[in-house]
């Protein structure tokens, strides 16, 4: 029995759209039928479709992936359910009917209907690649080989909870300072756009020799005035155009080699993708996964290209027989607290706990770094703003101030 997505038209004229499951879409057409719908498009709930042999795209709306909330709640109710003892196939369909959003729905439908025919859960999820990728597949075939699923759903939802909250935390601490930038800009655009040319129109009449500063502020209203939306437009072409630069392997591995480097953006740049790269890399081995296929997908984890290919290199040297303490010392950008307790738990035969604990303490300092400098931000950007209000004010009253001197 296979999934079918349909759009259908209702008694009352109205598009509905779902996923049901038949073994045919003629038998999905019927169901729809009996509802008294008119079925207007029945199509397989997949991925992929196998034609001659080969995996053509099907929907690029399947393909998109799981946001961390989603993959999280679907971790946790196949953990629960399959805890519970339902099989595999039970468990998939009423996670399916749990879930709100029709596309998690048919996935998770689709996934249900390659276990039906047979495969294993992790070569079922192989066919949502975008959904599910590397990591997620990996432990959940070393859990279905060790015979201990429900543990490595468990660890899983645990791992991709802490992911979706810590990075709920980090836009909810970044959405001040963006809203605080964004209004500053703002106010301080109106000013010289609009209000400074009604003010200081009334100098423009007189003879009197006004100030450098209010010179200069009428010379950059007027350019604003007359500029400003090239301007605008010329600065979103540069972002679009450095965006797309970036997408090029040469400019993209350049630039995160500066980060890397970078005064301020390095602990940050550095203690996030180590954190990533420790928590993967426990995650996977805590579930059974050999130790050098679990740093060739934690590796892939890492968002820093010049880390990924270190780490690439450390990983072939652990193939070859190195510790991975010193395999990860010859990568250059982890903190030594990280190397030591690798180093100690392939002494002591605690590998898995070792590098659990040292990912939350590396998430907690980045944490900790993170809210220092927001909470930096906030009053430097007051001051910022203040001080700017406070030269388009002094470049209005000076013109006056003079007038009343030379009157006295």
């Amino acid at each position: 029995m296979a999934a079918y997505e349909f759009v259908a038209l209702d008694g009352q004229g109205r598009e509905q759209r779902g996923t049901l499951e038949a073994d045919s879409s003629r038998q999905i057409r019927q169901q729809l039928r009996d509802r008294g719908w008119a079925p207007l498009k029945v199509d397989p709930a997949a991925d992929t479709r196998r034609s001659s042999g080969r995996s053509v795209s099907l929907r690029p709306r399947l393909r998109r992936r799981l946001s961390a909330l989603d993959l999280a709640m679907i971790t946790r109710h196949l953990e629960t359910l399959i805890g519970s003892g339902l099989p595999i196939e039970e468990a998939l369909n009423a996670a399916a009917q749990q879930a709100d959003k029709p596309r998690v729905r048919s996935i998770l439908l689709a996934v249900r209907a390659r276990v039906l025919e047979g495969h294993s859960l992790a070569a079922a999820l192989g066919e949502f690649p975008h959904a599910f990728d590397d990591l997620y597949r990996a432990t959940v075939a070393a859990g279905e080989h060790a015979g201990h699923l429900e543990q490595v759903l468990s660890n899983l939802a645990d791992y991709t909870e802490r992911r979706q909250e810590s990075g709920q935390n980090v836009q909810m601490a970044l959405l001040y300072p963006v809203i605080l930038v964004v209004i500053s800009l703002l106010i301080v655009a109106g000013l010289l756009a609009y209000v400074v040319p009604e003010i200081v129109s009334v100098y423009r009449d007189t003879d009197q020799a006004l100030p450098l500063l209010t010179r200069s502020l009428i010379v950059l209203s007027d350019f604003l005035v007359s500029w400003g939306l090239p301007l605008l437009l010329l600065l979103v072409a540069i972002a679009f155009g450095c965006r797309q630069l970036l997408k090029q392997p040469g400019p993209r591995l350049r630039f995160h080699r500066f980060l890397l480097h970078a005064p301020l953006a390095r602990s940050i740049v550095r203690g996030a993708n180590a954190s990533q790269f420790a928590n993967t890399l426990a995650i996977l081995s805590a579930s059974g996964v050999p130790l050098v296929e679990a740093m060739r997908i934690a590796g892939q984890v890492v968002d820093n290209r010049v880390m990924r290919e270190r780490i690439d290199r450390a990983t072939r040297r652990v193939a070859e027989g190195t510790s991975l303490r010193a395999a990860l010392d010859e990568v250059g950008y982890f903190p030594p607290l990280m190397l030591h307790m690798v180093a100690s738990g392939e002494a002591s035969g605690s590998l898995d706990a070792m590098l659990a604990r040292v990912a939350r303490h590396l998430e907690r300092d980045l944490q900790r770094l993170v809210t220092v400098i927001l909470e930096l931000f906030k009053p430097l950007m007051l001051l910022v703003m203040g001080g700017l209000v406070l030269l388009i004010v002094l470049a209005i009253l000076l013109p006056i101030l003079n007038l009343n001197q030379l009157i006295a």
